[in-house]
């Protein structure tokens, strides 16, 4: 788990960060938007909400500490920056139809993406450790 954050929102009460959760054995991950100014409380009620109510308790968490966790290290540092490639022009983005979306909107397609590709350790797609199946998706161009 590790926060990514310096991220500027497009709004005074828009997201402003966002948590990094790698699973070791897929080597899956999630992304949950949230705020830099988030206390304890706060980040334990989202991994509450969106993890620990989809994918029951985990049995161990491991915080992003670089010395002891080269996975999540190494999955961290791809994952930031991908991220912040896709933001190095501004936080938000046009789509087809002309409508404005902020980073939020692209994390599930981002996360999406990488949870659905051929992963290099395990040989699989994470999603398909996971769900023991494929995921499809429509991309709209």
């Amino acid at each position: 788990m590790d926060w990514v954050t310096g991220l500027v929102p497009r709004a005074k009460e828009s997201f402003n960060a966002f948590l990094v959760i790698v699973y070791r054995y897929s080597k899956s991950v999630r992304f949950l938007p949230c705020h830099k100014e988030d206390t304890a409380r706060g980040t334990v009620l989202l991994f509450w909400n969106k993890i620990i109510s989809t994918f029951g308790v985990p049995r161990i968490i491991i915080t992003y500490h670089p010395q002891t966790d080269g996975l999540a290290e190494r999955m961290i540092q791809k994952m930031e920056d991908i991220i912040r490639s896709f933001f190095a022009y501004g936080m938000e983005y046009k789509d087809h139809e002309g409508y404005t979306h902020d980073f939020v909107a692209l994390l599930r397609a981002i996360q999406l993406a990488y949870n659905t590709s051929h992963h290099s350790t395990t040989g699989k797609s994470p999603s398909l450790i996971e769900k023991g199946g494929t995921l499809y998706y429509l991309w709209i161009t």
